[in-house]
């Protein structure tokens, strides 16, 4: 079987790389994806796939019935978006729309969920149930998977898969990881509320540049000294606004930040962890404040099992030197995280980087990939896809 969907794939090899062109060169933001859906909708429409189009807003679902029916659906998870960057890279099918660029693969991602479904669909007859492909709008806002969940698409899923481009590891191979992959990802905002008054006159004023800064400083201080150096955490204000004029003591400062961190347990005490200190902070000094914490994406955390069908299936496919387990989660945030609270699943990385040229980083202007992943990941995918059902059958 494997030969046969490699066989399959390397027909495909073509347009694949011009499906792959035409996706980045019309990319889309974040919900307004109605253009790439539509062509991912006409592709599998064409390959024979039952499709649903306006799922979850911009997104699609199509399906490959298998031979029973009451078995749960496997489902392979892509996303659409763009992002908000002006491309770079002067390649004559760069990015048509001016300040928006795929950035960050997932045309590449699009693209291989495409190929899979193409590769599948004339392998229809020897799947033991029914494959679902999730093409999802708005990953790069963390909205669209709940979105999609919110339409049901995980209703009667046994297990799920996704990928990710990797531009650290070599086009042709892969990357796998057990347990922790992603960090959970949540939004913080605080307000210093103090009181206004003349520049020249501090001591009658309550200056709330001035604790926000002690807010800061201390809530970065305290990380080192209060959690687990071996549970990583990461806490960044990235944005704050206050004051109205040079001299005039600020009354209201806002700090914007996210936080990060691998471990569900760190991550339940996070939101007392961090009002404790600020109001440690704020009530000496008479100030007030006001804090909103809000929970974006969980913790992606890949199941052992149906890691070790993609680690295996590469193997078998490539070979073991061009797979590689790895050692190291990343703090960056995915919501393919949030498919995991209704059925396990796993993803792994694609490796798209040149081996003879520098390599920019994800969402990086002058970010590229080497096509030829395009083969290795709809074949790995496939595989993996085949061998769960053989595993399930």
């Amino acid at each position: 079987m494997l030969s046969q969907i490699k066989e399959i794939a390397e027909n495909l090899a073509p347009r694949l790389i011009e499906i792959r062109r035409h996706l980045h060169s019309h990319p889309e933001l974040s919900g307004q994806e109605y253009q790439t859906a539509a062509y991912a909708a006409g592709v599998m429409s064409s390959s024979g796939l039952h499709v649903q189009e306006l799922v979850g807003k911009t997104g699609v679902v199509a399906e490959l019935s298998g031979a029973n029916l009451d078995l749960p659906a496997l489902a392979i998870r892509t996303d659409m978006d763009a992002l908000p960057i002006t491309e770079g890279t002067g390649l004559e099918y760069a990015s048509h729309k001016p300040g928006i660029m795929h950035a960050c693969g997932h045309d590449v991602h699009t693209t291989i969920a495409l190929g899979v479904a193409m590769v599948l669909a004339q392998l229809e007859s020897t799947l033991a149930g029914t494959t679902r492909f999730l093409f999802q709008p708005a990953e790069e806002t963390a909205r669209g998977a709940r979105w999609m969940i919110q339409d049901g698409v995980m209703q009667n899923v046994g297990a799920i898969f996704g990928l990710h481009v990797w531009p650290t590891i070599a086009a042709g191979s892969v990357g796998v990881r057990y347990g922790a992959m992603m960090a959970a990802a949540d939004d913080l905002e605080i307000t210093i509320l103090g009181e206004s008054g003349h520049g020249a006159r501090p001591h009658e004023a309550i200056d709330a540049i001035w604790i926000a800064s002690q807010v800061i400083t201390t809530l970065q201080q305290a990380i080192s000294r209060t959690h687990n150096p071996l549970r990583p955490m990461v806490l960044t204000i990235g944005q704050i606004s206050g004051g109205r004029a040079p001299n005039v003591i600020a009354d209201r400062v806002k700090l914007l930040g996210t936080v990060r961190s691998l471990h569900p347990e760190t991550s339940k005490t996070l939101p007392d962890w961090i009002e404790k200190i600020v109001a440690s902070v704020c009530h000496p000094h008479n100030a007030k404040y006001e804090m909103n914490y809000r929970r974006g994406t969980p913790t992606l955390m890949n199941d052992p099992g149906l890691t070790q069908i993609i680690e295996r299936a590469a193997t078998e496919a490539w070979g073991r030197d061009r797979v590689q387990l790895v050692h190291e989660p990343s703090l960056g945030a995915e919501d393919f995280s949030l498919y995991l609270d209704h059925a396990p699943g796993t993803m792994f990385r694609l490796g798209v980087g040149f081996p003879d040229r520098p390599n920019y980083p994800l969402h990086h202007p002058q970010f590229e990939v080497d096509e030829s992943a395009l083969i290795t990941g709809v074949v790995t995918m496939a595989y993996a896809a085949w061998c769960y059902w053989q595993r399930v059958n």
